[in-house]
């Protein structure tokens, strides 16, 4: 009889589940603003990974030193190598180095949309909760399976994205996610991580805990970026996997001017060129992008002449990177003919 039942309901809930068209309804009480652009396209194009792996910077010992993760550490293995088996260790440490600054995918905020199947008043007042009904059959997509819930006023709707995560985390959980959202994500909480500087630690949990299109993983990234941003603290994220996902962030919202006079201030030149090639990419109509410049400095030069809302500053920092290469070139020349590898 029960199981009567209960193949009963499930062929209820799939026929409305097949229906093409529904009316539906805003669930979330909390009002959100969305962009309406959807970035994954340009972020996931070859080009712009390219440049936003040139911006990351690899530094191998911060990308293999050690994370609080709960691990135990490993301890250190010494071998003696020949020639060819250290270039081949080599080739291996590149490439995992690649692998663990691989960057999150940087999508579009997802919608919190309810569709109501149907309503049916006189089911109401029987009861004071909810009832949820979700469909645990292995192998379905946990953003596609089936999850509807009654409401106490007699309407069966979709799982809004808050019942949806907790239902798929209770039935088939994540280990390290949980079912409600981590007090550390919300303030006071999250201000102070970000004032001892746990940037990192953050947004590897938030990757964690949130998908990457939930509401809540937008907004504590973005309060990460920002703080970053406002701070000048982009060396902290520097070769890890984050900072691909913040120089885009920045791009995308049109605020590059702090990086951009960070890397050349820090010498960097072929990564301030690759993030205006980046900036280019995302704004193809300004009057800088028209015209393709190989030469870093001359493609800096162009932005900051045509399109930087802080012209002044941005050519006082590329006119003074201009004159420290000048003094190296000749530092340079003088101790080769100090050394006589070169001729007055």
């Amino acid at each position: 009889m029960i199981e009567m039942m209960r193949s009963r309901i499930n062929a209820i809930l799939r026929h409305f589940y097949k229906q093409s068209t529904w009316n539906y309804r805003l669930c979330s009480t909390v009002p959100q603003t969305t962009d309406d652009r959807d970035p994954a396209p340009l972020f996931f194009d070859q080009h712009v990974q390219e440049l936003l792996f040139t911006l990351t910077r690899i530094n191998y010992e911060k990308i293999f030193s050690k994370h609080i993760d709960g691990k135990p550490l490993k301890n250190a293995q010494y071998k003696f190598m020949t020639d060819k088996e250290l270039q081949e260790a080599r080739s291996q440490i590149i490439v995992k180095a690649k692998n663990r600054i691989q960057m999150p995918p940087v999508i579009k905020m997802r919608v919190d949309k309810c569709e109501i199947l149907s309503k049916d008043p006189a089911l109401q007042g029987f009861e004071t909760s909810n009832f949820i009904f979700t469909d645990i059959s292995f192998g379905t997509n946990n953003r596609k399976r089936l999850i509807v819930v009654r409401d106490t006023n007699g309407t069966l709707r979709h799982a809004n994205n808050d019942e949806r995560h907790r239902m798929n985390q209770i039935y088939f959980p994540i280990e390290g996610r949980e079912i409600h959202t981590p007090e550390m994500f919300n303030n006071p909480y999250l201000s102070d991580l970000l004032d001892r500087k746990e940037f990192e630690f953050v947004l590897d949990r938030a990757c964690l805990q949130f998908e990457l299109d939930d509401p809540n993983y937008h907004r504590v990234t973005k309060d990460v970026y920002s703080y970053i941003n406002k701070f000048k603290k982009f060396d902290a994220l520097r070769s890890t996997r984050h900072f691909g996902p913040l120089a885009f962030y920045l791009v995308w919202n049109d605020d590059i001017h702090s990086l951009l006079m960070d890397v050349i201030e820090s010498g960097n030149i072929e990564e301030a060129g690759a993030l205006i090639r980046l900036y280019h990419l995302v704004y193809p109509e300004i009057e800088s992008a028209k015209e393709p410049i190989e030469d870093d400095v001359e493609l800096i030069k162009t932005y900051a002449r045509l399109n930087s809302p802080n012209r002044y500053e941005l050519t006082c920092a590329i006119e003074k990177y201009e004159k420290l290469e000048e003094e190296k070139q000749e530092i340079d020349i003088g101790i080769k003919k100090a050394h006589g590898l070169i001729k007055e």
